[in-house]
């Protein structure tokens, strides 16, 4: 104790030399002795006086800016700096010259840059954010891409306490290239350095500048583009995007607009979905009462403004569900399924259509689901109609996903085809349209290969059913449009009017309904293959060119 106040005594009586520089002896001094073990148990800055200590830190402070390997003096200003009330560095800011040290931090010195982070942390306490955020910006980039963590962290720190100032905010704000490299501290390893870059992002996004300069500018982009480094990062992104979204209705607008909360919601749900592929997995989310939860969820809905969010991953959930356990259970457990989906069918949002035609599609894919729709009567009747409608006028997207669910629907192996089914089946397509084969037929002549092999894939599906054959057979020119090989374009056609003539050719009924002259084209045509060009003869005359 006695040594280490007779060295700070025999230190602070030194007359200044040149510039208020110190000799290094009296440096190693004062660093031994605050390194001695009991050094600094006494506030021996009463003694020795505040005032001049600050003053000590200064005069350290430019010996450093005037050397080119300043180890000691940044151990001893170090050590000083600890003895420094933050108030009398404040009194002292204007003459803070924190320049040097931070080009120091681009030397590859460990013990340095160690050295000038703690010095820089206190240092920087002194000064106004207004300050930091106006003089010290270009340090402030170079300090986020510094290749040493505790760089990042006390940069992030700094930007924190700029963020949460009104008046320097917009510093950042208007710094694009500080705000990329921010969000792009997202994506690194350290854990500290992500979280603090999370914070940043979420308290600038509390006024509406931030929220227009974090979802309308190239920021959303690069936001976009850190989530793609893998899966952690994307979930950080995610967190964040929760903490902004939680905050108002507007900062929620602004987050779904950008996509960002249907991504995580279909995330989430699809891995719900995962879970109950397996039957411990789906036993697991019942008893934990997941799917009551979800249940409930959709029958609160109606009065949920943001359920279109999350609504059609939880309706499609239980399409699944109901696939993979028990149609018949599933709709009888929980009707409000069912319901909701009837009701999506007549949204005036295509995304709502789209969600309960792929999950009628997905429900009636087996014969107890098409039992289950079956028992809902003209209902169901009148949904078939709308979909018949979406086919035929909606975008070419969603007339797709229709032309899916109505493959899904219709196709009956062999192997179950009774009457009853056989009849309901063939009543089901009676209510799609005044005249299903020829809607499906102009769906099949329109020059997008995608609506063309989906309406060749509804024809497939129906192809091994005795009254589809008949009204193929009976429709003008059909039977020739099917074994035309010149009507393929492209492969996917080739294909799919492949699979077509494959369903037809192996049916029991076909060549009964057919016509055996037709059922010998077909099984020529199949054992062809897809893609059999027909060979042209040519006649060679003697002297031709």
């Amino acid at each position: 104790l006695r040594n280490s106040i007779g060295a700070a005594r025999a230190v602070l009586a030194q007359p200044k030399l040149g510039e208020g520089s110190l000799r290094r002896a009296d440096l190693a001094r004062l660093g031994k002795a605050r390194r001695e073990p009991g050094a600094g148990r006494v506030d021996w800055r009463a003694r020795a006086g505040g005032g001049i200590m600050a003053a000590q830190a200064l005069s350290l402070l430019r010996e450093v800016s005037r050397l080119e390997a300043p180890l000691e003096e940044l151990r001893a200003l170090q050590s000083v700096l600890q003895s420094v009330p933050l108030s009398e560095l404040r009194e002292q800011a204007a003459e803070l010259r924190l320049g040097p040290l931070f080009s120091l931090l681009n030397e590859n010195h460990r013990e340095q840059t160690t050295l000038c982070v703690s010095i820089l942390e206190r240092l920087l306490q002194a000064l106004e954010p207004v300050h930091v955020a106006r003089n010290l910006r270009v340090d402030l980039q170079r300090g986020l891409t510094h290749p040493n963590d505790s760089v990042k962290i006390l940069t992030l720190s700094q930007v924190g306490r700029i963020v949460e100032n009104s008046d320097a905010v917009t510093e950042i704000l208007n710094n694009a290239e500080l705000l990329k490299q921010i969000v792009y501290c997202i994506g690194g390893e350290n854990l500290s350095v992500a979280k603090a870059a999370i914070k940043s992002l979420s308290r600038i996004s509390l006024t509406q500048a931030g929220l227009e300069a974090l979802f309308e500018s190239n920021l959303l982009d690069d936001l976009k583009s850190v989530m793609e480094t893998n899966d952690i990062v994307r979930y950080r992104v995610y967190e964040l995007i929760v903490e902004i979204s939680s905050v108002s209705p507007e900062s929620l607008n602004y987050c779904t607009t950008s996509g960002l909360v249907t991504q995580l919601l279909r995330e989430l749900t699809e891995m719900v979905t995962s879970l109950a592929y397996t039957h411990h997995g789906r036993q697991y989310l019942a008893q934990e009462g997941v799917i009551d939860q979800i249940s409930n969820i959709i029958v609160g809905a109606d009065s949920d403004p943001f359920s279109s969010f999350y609504l059609p991953g939880f309706v499609k959930f239980f399409g699944n569900l109901a696939t993979m356990d028990s149609p018949q259970q599933i709709c009888e457990r929980y009707p409000v399924f069912v319901e909701k989906v009837f009701e999506m069918t007549e949204s005036q949002d295509p995304t709502m259509i789209g969600v309960a035609v792929d999950t009628i599609g997905i429900l009636g894919s087996n014969v107890e689901g098409k039992q289950v729709l079956q028992k809902t009567g003209t209902r169901f009747e009148r949904l078939l109609m709308r979909i018949g409608y979406q086919a035929k006028n909606a975008s070419t997207e969603l007339k797709t996903r229709c032309l899916d669910a109505i493959s899904s629907l219709f196709y009956l192996p062999a192997e179950q085809q009774t009457d009853d089914l056989l009849r309901m089946t063939e009543s089901w397509f009676s209510s799609l349209s005044r005249d299903p084969m020829e809607l499906f037929r102009g769906i099949s002549t329109q020059p997008f290969f995608e609506l063309h092999c989906a309406a060749l894939k509804v024809f497939t599906a129906i192809a091994n059913q005795p009254w589809a054959q008949k009204l193929m057979f009976n429709s003008p020119g059909f039977v020739e449009y099917v074994m035309d090989r010149s009507v393929e374009r492209d492969r996917a056609s080739k294909d799919a009017k492949y699979e077509l003539v494959k369903a037809l050719a192996n049916s029991k009924t076909i060549a009964e309904i057919f016509g055996n002259p037709n059922y010998l084209r077909l099984r020529t045509y199949l054992s062809e293959g897809p893609y059999y060009v027909k060979p042209i003869s040519t006649t060679a005359v003697e002297g031709a060119e």
